[in-house]
Parts: structure tokens; sequence; C-alpha cells
């Protein structure tokens, strides 16, 4: 996709070898397009985690081919426009018959224009397998950066633990020594901040730091199955409004729709009534962001979606 330059490092099979490798990816340069936008125009990105629920013979039922649909729709009338997945691709387990007879049909329909990230869902099947063939070199064996844009773009995987944490975290501190970027993007599955059922999940406050240090504008997450927006918060939840990250959580791609339970602080607007997707427009400078209900959903008496701005740091 035009703009688009993924940095990859390998995953758990060569965490041996990691000391003295963390800055050393090699570049890989993702294919391009007829034109690229300009960087005041922006990047068009819909993003949503939580998506493809096997639970229907014939997957155009499934909820997920309703916000495949929306998203089809947005990228057909922008050649632009790419996709992040926000963990939890398919349901239940991450099996590959999952990602073929479910997935592929809806939201496989525009993979080439996808970046992903796996989910806890993906990891009931041994190492993810399924996950990281289906997605093949784009899965990039867990984390992995790249440019859409003005904007660098850094995908975790927040199911690792232990030395694979470790090696991903020495990672992301050199990634973005070596990428100072003025606005920057980062997702991954489960939320620092949540107000849903599965509440707020600390394995990540060590990456949510090094990205708070570095400037960075926006966190994606999925995991509960809702839409939220926060205010601009640091790691250890105070409100930040000149230096703060803004966390979206957007698990609403078309698995089972969860209630949220106490509300969290810093909480500033939550849904749990609809499927949809989140649409950002990356400009140089600055982002706009709107949630998209699916095609398929009707909310009569609902308040409206979300949408709003903001500017990098």
């Amino acid at each position: 996709m035009p703009g688009l330059l993924a940095r990859r490092l390998p995953h758990a099979a060569l965490l041996a070898a990691w000391s003295g490798m963390f800055a050393c990816g090699a570049a890989h340069a993702a294919p391009a397009a007829s034109a690229a936008a300009t960087p005041h125009e922006g990047v068009t990105v819909y993003a949503v985690g939580d998506i493809a629920r096997c639970a229907y013979p014939d997957p155009k039922y499934a909820a997920a081919a309703g916000t495949a649909d929306t998203v089809a729709a947005g990228l057909a009338a922008d050649p632009q426009a790419v996709v992040l997945t926000l963990g939890d691709n398919t349901y239940p387990v991450g099996a590959m018959k999952e990602f073929t007879d479910c997935y592929a049909p809806t939201w496989g329909r525009f993979k080439d224009r996808t970046w992903p990230s796996p989910g806890n869902h993906e990891y009931y099947t041994r190492g993810a397998g399924p996950y990281f063939r289906y997605f093949g070199a784009r899965a990039a064996h867990g984390w992995y950066s790249l440019e859409i844009g003005a904007w660098h773009v850094v995908s975790l995987d927040s199911n690792v633990t232990g030395d694979a944490h470790a090696a991903q975290i020495a990672w992301l501190r050199a990634d973005l020594a070596s990428h100072p970027a003025r606005c920057t993007l980062a997702f991954w599955h489960h939320p620092l901040y949540s107000s849903g059922g599965h509440g707020s999940q600390p394995i990540m406050r060590d990456a949510w730091d090094l990205l708070y240090r570095a400037g960075a504008e926006l966190v994606l997450s999925g995991h509960d199955h809702d839409y939220e927006r926060f205010a601009p918060q640091d790691a250890d939840g105070h409100v930040d409004a000149a230096r703060g990250m803004r966390q979206f959580v957007v698990g609403t791609g078309g698995a089972y729709p969860t209630p949220f339970l106490l509300t969290v602080k810093h909480s500033e607007l939550r849904d749990a009534s609809r499927t949809g997707v989140l649409k950002l427009r990356l400009r140089d400078g600055g982002y706009d962001w709107e949630f998209l209900e699916s095609s398929r959903v009707t909310t009569l008496g609902v308040a409206p979606p979300d949408k709003g701005s903001g500017a990098c740091h």
C-alpha cells in the first residue's frame, strides 16, 4: 500500500538471538498502489477487533459480514485506505477452519489491505499457528511497525509473556528510537484501560509507558466486545491533555456484545449497543475519528455514534 514500510523482527523461536539485534530487522516494502495520498490529506484507517464468530453454517449471516460490508464500501471508495485488526480475528479458538470458513468469506475479502494483531482466542490453538499461517508475512511473527502516511504505526502482541514479552519491549524501545515520528499509533488486543467485562489489563503497561515517553498519540485495542473512548492518559491512569495517549477499545467487529461493568476513570464515551468499526483519518499533525455502525445494524432511539478530532503532540 502507498507509503507503507514494514519493519519486522522474529518472535519466540529466535529469542536466543535477540541480544544486539533489536534495531536490525530487515525492511520490506509493501505493495504500492497507483497513487499515494499527500501528507496533508491523510490516510483513512478502519480498525476493529473481535470479528469472525463461527456460529452460523453460512458466514453471510454472521455479524462479521455486516462490518465487512461497511469496511469494503470504504475501501472501494478510497484506494489508499487500509485496515487494522485488533485481535480475536476468529472465534472460538483461532483454528485454521475458522480463518478459512468464517474470516476469509467476510473480512478476508480485503486481506491484502489488512495489518493484523493477534488476540487471546488465536492462542487457544497452540502458538496461534493458524493466525500466523493465514496472515503470513503481514503477521510478522507477533510485532512489527510500518508507516501509514505521515504516521508511524506499531502492532504489538499483548498475549506473550516472560522472555517473549521482554524481547518485544526491547524491540519497541529500539523501534521508537529509530523512528521519532511526530504522530504515532499503536495497536494490540488487551486494553490497558477498559470499563468492559474483562476490565483493564496491565500486561501492556510497560509498552504504554514507552509509547507515552516517545510522544505517541493513539492506542487501539479490543478484547471487550464494546466501544469505549478514553481521555489522553499516561501509563498510570493520569489524564495528560498535553502528552497523554488516547485509547479506543473497539471490540465490535462481529462477536457477541458484552455489557459494561464499573466505569473506569477518564472514560469519555461508552457504547455496547451496536457492532461497527472505528474510522480514523490520520493526517499530518492530527487525526479524526468516527465510529461507523455496521451496514446491517439499526439502532432506533440510540444516541449517534462517536466522532471527533485530535492533534499530534
